[in-house]
């Protein structure tokens, strides 16, 4: 009788395949209060979430240095589907009340999300690259040596450059206003869009959050809080695609 796929060995199971046992473990509270787990969880979730992000932007990248502008659309467009994932996973957060956040907020300092090494990662690989968040971030020798590893690496952006360099230098009205013959471009610009949109929807909407939480506090970084994510809404990974709407 054979046997059914997967039946060999029994040495592998979903809890092993996936450590389970250890990835639930991670969840430490420093208080005990309810709503902490699913603080800790939620932004635990992100930087699994950031992972894969730059996983599919590495390879976008590196699809649009290879001419492989196919593949490189479809990573973007899976970047886009999880942005708008992270995006949903804020309203899981506002179940919280103020009083509920504010009971264990005190034992996050100083503790910041401004400390996400992969979230400046993200920025830098998708082009947006600001060499003093280098210096302010208080992180680990190996996440330093990952954040100045970005900035000296080509980017989402510069990738997509120099393909537009090798297919003659079109500018970007160009490709707008002639879509039959530079399509594959197109398409790739509109892609670059949806990430970036998706990003900023992201911005907006955390300071939404923040400002729903802790109204004009200081953060728990030492940072102004809400006003200061307010100064971050107008970054943009690609500003030309966005100036480019006014010429069409």
């Amino acid at each position: 009788m054979s046997r059914r796929f997967g039946e060999e060995g029994r040495e592998l199971s979903y809890s092993t395949y996936l450590r389970v046992p250890e990835l639930l473990a991670l969840q430490q509270r420093l208080s005990e209060e309810h709503d902490e787990l699913l603080f800790i969880v939620a932004h635990q979730v992100y930087e699994l979430w950031f992972k894969v992000i730059l996983f599919e932007l590495e390879a976008a990248r590196d699809g649009i240095a290879a001419d492989d502008v196919f593949f490189a659309r479809h990573r973007l467009h899976r970047v886009y589907v999880i942005e708008k994932l992270l995006i949903e996973q804020i309203e899981v957060l506002e179940t919280m009340s103020p009083q509920d956040f504010l009971a264990f907020r005190s034992k996050l300092a100083p503790a910041s999300g401004f400390q996400s090494v992969q979230f400046r990662e993200i920025e830098f690989l998708s082009g947006l690259k600001d060499p003093k968040y280098v210096a302010r971030l208080e992180a680990s020798p190996e996440e330093m040596s990952r954040l100045r590893k970005r900035l000296e690496e080509p980017s989402v952006d510069d990738a997509f450059r120099a393909l537009v360099e090798r297919r003659g230098a079109p500018s970007l009205l160009e490709i707008f206003r002639d879509r039959e013959r530079h399509g594959d471009l197109f398409d790739l610009c509109e892609a670059l869009l949806d990430h970036d949109e998706a990003f900023a929807h992201w911005r907006s909407r955390h300071v939404l959050m923040v400002e729903r939480q802790i109204g004009s506090k200081t953060g728990t970084g030492g940072s102004s809080g809400a006003q200061y994510l307010r100064g971050t809404l107008g970054k943009r990974f690609y500003p030309e695609l966005w100036d480019l709407r006014s010429e069409l």
